[in-house]
């Protein structure tokens, strides 16, 4: 398991988010899909705590498994993927002017987002075990 740092914190955080294309059109077929991957690679290059640690998707819409730093909102990276993958992809592939009229973009308005994080019992009995390891150094003095 890697951590991450900033200033002053530590942190290890994981979410799975899902989102769709708008209407559930299925506008993720060959090339599209490719050129999809390619952008969302590209996003740590200007939000280096972003980071992407799986991305699939179907047809429909896409998955990601991510690590979003404690000072960013789920909802700023999400909104940072949506508008960024948007443009470019409604530049790149002009036909998507047909699929949604004007300045619509390509993604639903929501999300799912799920967290994953380390094992609850693992954390419970973490807690539970504090100050215990060091039982065997104390010094006693009489």
């Amino acid at each position: 398991m890697e951590y991450s740092k900033q200033g002053h914190c530590v942190y290890y955080t994981r979410y799975h988010i899902v989102i769709a294309t708008k209407y559930r059109r299925k506008i993720f077929k060959a090339g599209i899909k490719e050129y999809l991957i390619e952008l969302l690679k590209r996003i740590p290059r200007y939000y280096p705590e972003l980071m992407l640690v799986e991305l699939n998707g179907e047809t429909d819409h896409l998955h990601l498994l991510i690590s979003i730093p404690p000072k960013m909102s789920v909802s700023q990276a999400v909104n940072v993927i949506k508008t960024n993958t948007a443009r470019e992809i409604r530049k790149k592939f002009d036909f998507l002017d047909k699929v949604y009229w004007g300045n619509a973009g390509i993604w639903s308005t929501g999300y799912f987002v799920s967290t994953i994080g380390i094992n609850e019992q693992i954390i419970q009995r973490y807690i539970e075990q504090q100050g215990q390891d060091d039982i065997g150094q104390k010094i006693v003095i009489n």
